[in-house]
C-alpha cells in the first residue's frame, strides 16, 4: 500500500514538472501571457525569425492604439508660436493642447475639490500618466530624425521593427540640437549646427576640449549593448546592433526628446514612461534620476551602463553584453565633459537668474512676479537655475481613480515623489514633465493651476508662460 502510494506521488510530482516546464515555454514564447515577477524578461529567448514576424506584424496596432490614446487626450495640429522660438531657431508650439471633459471649462475645474474632480471623473485625460508607445515591452524609442541622422552618419540603426515613436516632431526639440560650454562660453554654439557623433566630434573638438574631457566625449558618443539594441537574437531591430551611445538621446548634450520607462519598479505594468532630460547644467544639479535620487553624476552614468540599459536587470545585462566602465577613469572622463555642458544664453535674465527689467516686457515681468508669487512655482524652481535640488510628490491620483491606460496601471498611490527639474533653457525642452504629458508650456501652466489650486486668472497664465519663454 505504501509503495502504492509512493508510487502515485512520484507520479503527480513528475506531471506537476512537466506542467511547470510547460507554461515556462508557453511563457516564453508568447509574452503576453502575464507573470508576475521582479524579472521583465526570461533569459531564453524566442526564436528571432518567429520573434520579428510576430512583433513586426504587431507593429501597426501597436502604433494605432498609441495615437487613439494621443488623439483623445490633446490637439496635435501643428500651431506655431510666431515670435517664440528655441536656442537654434524652431518655433515653439503654442497653446493648451490638452483637451477638456465635455461641458466643463478650465475654471470651472478650477473651482471643484480634488475629491468632486475625482468623483465625476474631470480630470482631463491628457493630465492623467502617458503610456509608453508599447507599454508591454517598454524600451528606448527614437524619433524619426534621430534615428536617420545617426544612420546616415555611423551606418548605425536605431529603428525599431517593433514600435515607433509616438509624438509629432514639431512638439519635440529642435534637431540637432544647440550645444554650449561652461568653459568657452565665448563660442557659442560648438557644435556648429551638426549632429555631433563618433564621425565628426574629433574634428569639432579637438583643440577645445583638454584630452580628458575629449576623451569623455568620446565614450558618450560611443554604442554600447542595451535591451532592445544588441547582439543576441533577443533584439528589437532587424539585424545585430553594436548599442546606443549616451547621446543618442542627450542629442549634443540636451534632449531629442526619446523616451524609455522607469527601471524601478516591477511589475511591468506600474513602469512609468520617462523623458530623456537635457544634460545642459548637470554641473549645479545634486540629484540624478527621476526617483532614484543618485547622489553625483558618476553615479548616474555608472548606475545607466549597469543596469537601466538593461531595465534594472544585472542578469539579463550580462547576457546581452553589458559594458562595464571602469570609474576611476572613463567614469570620471565622461563626467568631466557633462559636466561642463552649459544652459542656452537668456540675454533677458540678470546675473541673479531674475528678469532685467530695461529688457523684459511689462508681460514677462508680470509672469516673474506670479512666478515667485501667486502661481507658487518658484518654491520648488528658485533662481537662478530654477531648481532646489529636491524630490516633491504632486499627488496628482488625488484627481483619478486608478485606471489602465493603454497597458500602464495609473495606480491609486500616484507617481511617487520625482525630483525637480531645471528650468533653464524650458523652451528648448518640450514636451514637459516627466513622463512626456505636457505638450506646451501652456498645458504645463494649466496643470500646475488645477495640481496646487492657484486659481490664475487667464491673463496670469498668459503671462507667466511668456515668462518661461524667457529661461
Amino acid at each position: 500500500m505504501f509503495s502504492k502510494s509512493r508510487k502515485w506521488i512520484g507520479l503527480a510530482i513528475a506531471l506537476l514538472f512537466v506542467a511547470v516546464l510547460s507554461l515556462k515555454s508557453q511563457n516564453s514564447a508568447n509574452p503576453s501571457v502575464p507573470i508576475k515577477s521582479s524579472y521583465q524578461f526570461s533569459v531564453a529567448e524566442e526564436d528571432f525569425a518567429s520573434l520579428f514576424r510576430r512583433t513586426s506584424a504587431e507593429k501597426p496596432e501597436v502604433r494605432n492604439l498609441q495615437m487613439n490614446v494621443l488623439s483623445e487626450r490633446y490637439d496635435l495640429s501643428d500651431r506655431s508660436d510666431p515670435t517664440a522660438k528655441m536656442s537654434r531657431g524652431k518655433p515653439l508650439q503654442t497653446g493648451v493642447r490638452v483637451k477638456l471633459p465635455a461641458g466643463v471649462t478650465w475654471e470651472q475645474l478650477a473651482a471643484m475639490s480634488p475629491e468632486e474632480i475625482r468623483a465625476k471623473g474631470l480630470l482631463p485625460a491628457g493630465f492623467l500618466p502617458l503610456s509608453h508607445p508599447k507599454n508591454a515591452e517598454g524600451g528606448m524609442v527614437f524619433p524619426q530624425f534621430e534615428i536617420e541622422e545617426i544612420k546616415a552618419q555611423t551606418g548605425r540603426d536605431l529603428q525599431r521593427f517593433d514600435v515607433d515613436f509616438d509624438i509629432p516632431d514639431h512638439f519635440l526639440p529642435e534637431f540637432p540640437a544647440a550645444m554650449y560650454l561652461t568653459t568657452r562660453p565665448d563660442l557659442g554654439d560648438v557644435s556648429q549646427g551638426k549632429l555631433v557623433t563618433t564621425s565628426n566630434y574629433y574634428e569639432l573638438f579637438n583643440g577645445i576640449l583638454n584630452p580628458k574631457q575629449l576623451e569623455g566625449l568620446r565614450l558618450l558618443l560611443t554604442p554600447f549593448a542595451q535591451q532592445q539594441f544588441n547582439e543576441t537574437a533577443d533584439r528589437r531591430t532587424e539585424h545585430p546592433s553594436t548599442g546606443v551611445a549616451c547621446l543618442d538621446c542627450h542629442q549634443n548634450g540636451s534632449t531629442n526628446g526619446a523616451t524609455h520607462q522607469a527601471g524601478d519598479v516591477r511589475p511591468q505594468e506600474v513602469r512609468h514612461r520617462i523623458d530623456t532630460p537635457a544634460l545642459r547644467g548637470v554641473n549645479i544639479q545634486r540629484l540624478f534620476g527621476s526617483q532614484r535620487a543618485l547622489k553625483t553624476v558618476e553615479d548616474f552614468t555608472e548606475f545607466e551602463q549597469r543596469a537601466a540599459y538593461f531595465d534594472g536587470d544585472p542578469v539579463i545585462a550580462t547576457k546581452k553584453g553589458v559594458n562595464i566602465l571602469e570609474r576611476g577613469s572613463q567614469i570620471h572622463d565622461m563626467a568631466e565633459f557633462q559636466e561642463i555642458l552649459d544652459f542656452p544664453p537668456a540675454p533677458k535674465l540678470n546675473v541673479f537668474g531674475k528678469l532685467d527689467v530695461r529688457k523684459a516686457t511689462p508681460e514677462e515681468l508680470h509672469g516673474q512676479e506670479v512666478f515667485f508669487g501667486k502661481g507658487q512655482c518658484g518654491v520648488c524652481h528658485q533662481a537662478p537655475y530654477y531648481t532646489d535640488n529636491l524630490m516633491h510628490n504632486l499627488h496628482v491620483e488625488r484627481f483619478y481613480n486608478a485606471q489602465v491606460i493603454n497597458g500602464l496601471i495609473a495606480p491609486s498611490g500616484g507617481d511617487g515623489p520625482i525630483k525637480t527639474p531645471v528650468l533653464r533653457g524650458l523652451k528648448d525642452t518640450p514636451p514637459y514633465f516627466h513622463d512626456e504629458r505636457l505638450m506646451t508650456l501652456d498645458d504645463t501652466v494649466e496643470f500646475f493651476n488645477l495640481i496646487l489650486g492657484t486659481k490664475l486668472t487667464a491673463q496670469e497664465k498668459r503671462d507667466l508662460v511668456a515668462f518661461m519663454k524667457t529661461l
